[in-house]
């Protein structure tokens, strides 16, 4: 079990003994660090997870406090495509808006049919075999066309997912120890990533559109990591003349950058190949949201000439993708089942984002994009980020609090991120109007006994 989860069940535990009382104080981070020798960043991650979980509510400058109201008893959040019906007594239906795993009706059965010949015994033991990161000739001619129609084949590495292809990245683009440049509010596994390798993340100053070019010429990070397109959390997509504007920076100072492009297939029409240089961008991508959850193939294009450096990191970060999921992905783009499901989660964006419109703009400030995924929530005073998640979840639904998107020392704001992929559109929508009518009740209420 990782450090940050072991000492947040142990507190949990305190909790529910009784050892720590509603409305006790828990210590500040620095203070809980100190006195289990851990990093400042492991005792963040025990606090947002006690937060997470409901049984704590805080912010900075405050405090952190056990919470006066007990979190939802026993049943667990469900996990994609598995929503309970509500219960004979009616009670709410745990929904969970912080998994965004996007699934559209018929995508297995569309999956399936191109699996039939790996069943072959001769195709099937080529297909359980070794393969190096850069995979096999026809794999990476198959995921050059992601990268844009002129894209080169052997520039094209996989990773097991992407999360070891922003990883393989990082290493790649700067050395341990060096600053990384990215948005003030990010990825939030990028955040541990960069503190596993031994990076260190800094956050740059933005406006409406993105990295400002006048901050990287001052900072002078030794790499970018941008999510150009579709950025989570917010939904905003940088214009291309911003992303020049960052690309001739980037040259003038020979920084690397890394532009991740997960979910940027839901805008069609986007290009998908980088605007920077080619010559230092890193360009991550991933199939496991245009197909599967559990399809974890990353995709990696890397810059001129880096593409043997990147294969040894990674190897040597065991960051490798496995044969048979690339076979399978190779299939499944040659055949056009990527494309034809990549559309089907276009539509269904676009479905989820109307019934974000329907319930949540009227009255509130939502910050998002038609194309997207999620939504990013500014609540309207007095409500907190923490205290909302943790009534939200006494109220049968997950949201996630800006603060796991933030990069230290800049402070989160007021707002949750909303993953609208996950829950049948129903469920979704009954949990909308859940989280509506408790942004419109006072905050005393929502949290008393």
């Amino acid at each position: 079990m990782e450090e940050y989860r072991r000492l947040a069940e142990a507190v949990a535990a305190r909790i529910a003994a009784g050892r720590l009382r509603p409305g006790d104080r828990l210590p500040t981070q620095r203070a809980f660090a100190h006195r289990h020798r851990v990093a400042p960043s492991t005792a963040g991650r025990v606090y947002a997870e006690l937060v997470r979980r409901g049984l704590v509510t805080g912010e900075v400058g405050r405090g952190t406090f056990v919470r006066a109201v007990e979190p939802p008893s026993g049943r667990p959040l469900t996990q994609p495509g598995a929503e309970e019906a509500e219960g004979a007594d009616g009670a709410a239906v745990p929904v969970n808006l912080e998994l965004n795993y996007p699934v559209v009706p018929g995508q297995a059965e569309a999956l399936s049919a191109s699996l039939a010949p790996l069943l072959r015994p001769d195709v099937l033991a080529a297909a359980t075999g070794t393969v190096s990161p850069r995979g096999t000739e026809a794999a990476r001619r198959a995921a050059a066309g992601l990268f844009g129609p002129d894209a080169d084949p052997d520039r094209v590495l996989f990773a097991g997912n992407g999360r070891q292809a922003i990883a393989a990245a990082l290493a790649r683009a700067a050395p341990r120890g060096a600053r990384v440049g990215v948005e003030p509010l990010t990825y939030p596994l990028v955040k541990e990533i960069a503190e596993r390798l031994g990076r260190i993340l800094v956050p740059l100053p933005t406006d409406a559109y993105g990295i400002l070019p006048e901050a990287v010429r001052a900072q002078r990070p030794a790499a970018l990591y941008v999510q150009p397109v579709l950025h989570n959390p917010t939904s905003r997509t940088t214009p291309k003349a911003r992303r020049a504007e960052l690309a001739a920076v980037a040259a003038e100072l020979d920084v690397p950058v890394i532009e991740d492009r997960v979910w940027a297939f839901l805008r069609e029409g986007e290009s998908p190949a980088s605007e920077g240089d080619g010559s230092r961008t890193y360009v991550v991508d991933s199939l496991s949201k245009r197909l599967a959850p559990g399809l974890t193939v990353g995709l990696l294009y890397v810059p001129e000439g880096e593409a043997a450096r990147t294969d040894t990191a990674l190897r040597t970060g065991g960051w490798s993708a496995a044969r048979f999921p690339l076979e399978a992905a190779r299939r499944w783009l040659e055949d056009g089942t990527v494309a034809r499901l990549s559309e089907a989660k276009r539509r269904d964006a676009a479905a989820r984002q109307a019934l974000v419109a329907r319930h949540l703009a009227p009255g509130f400030v939502i910050d998002t994009d038609p194309h997207a995924y999620y939504a990013w929530w500014e609540l309207p005073p007095p409500w907190r980020a923490d205290t909302f998640v943790a009534a939200a979840r006494a109220r049968g639904v997950a949201v996630t609090p800006g603060s796991a998107f933030a990069v230290p020392p800049y402070t989160a704001p007021r707002r949750v991120r909303l993953g609208l992929a996950s829950p049948e559109p129903d469920t979704l929508e009954d949990a909308l109007e859940r989280l509506a009518a408790l942004a419109r009740s006072p905050v005393s209420g929502a949290l008393s006994p």
